[in-house]
């Protein structure tokens, strides 16, 4: 079995769903959280986090991360060795997805609201794995700038999923498919 299905195993969907949608959990297509913010399809978040391909001990950065289930499972797959930050720009999401991320019993990772004119951690960067879950209109430089050397980052542009790799001042992009998002703010 592979990391990413243990991390779905290991951290049930539901538990990250308002009361009203959990009995949907099983559902395999996005579920509205409000204020324009979605729970993203399974399929979908299990297909980043295979391109990701986060190892114990990465720092890793969840922008978008709603309410932060896929902060959790990115928990998961760093292990305690490592750290994951989750950032959300919607405060009433961010509140619902911190408390969520709360109760999962992972103090290694966190989520918090975003400041609104900033995109990422540039604070507290270099990040080894970025994780974007929202629609850019182009590779977001100000992201490819947090990463460590041989960081990774997954990030879906104008609707396809790419991946860039970051190595010195070179990014190697890969794209993987055709996807839909809200769109990156």
């Amino acid at each position: 079995m592979d990391a990413v299905r243990r991390a779905f195993e290991a951290v049930p969907r539901a538990d990250f769903l308002p009361a009203r949608e959990r009995s949907r959990a099983e559902y395999d297509g996005p579920i509205q959280l409000g204020h324009g913010s979605t729970n993203s399809q399974p399929r979908t978040v299990a297909a980043m986090l295979a391109l990701l391909d986060v190892r114990r001990g990465d720092r890793v950065l969840d922008i978008g991360a709603g309410s932060g289930w896929t902060t959790a499972l990115l928990g998961h797959l760093t292990g305690p060795q490592g750290s994951v930050l989750g950032l959300e720009l919607e405060p009433a999401i961010a509140k619902f997805g911190a408390e969520n991320v709360g109760r999962a019993g992972m103090p290694w990772v966190a989520l918090e609201p975003a400041v609104p004119t900033v995109l990422g951690d540039p604070a507290r960067a270099p990040y080894d794995r970025i994780l974007v879950s929202a629609d850019a209109d182009g590779l977001p430089q100000e992201l490819v700038g947090q990463l460590a050397d041989d960081g990774r980052m997954v990030v879906p542009v104008h609707g396809v999923m790419s991946v860039a790799v970051r190595h010195g001042d070179d990014v190697e992009v890969t794209h993987h498919g055709r996807y839909s998002f809200v769109p990156l703010r």
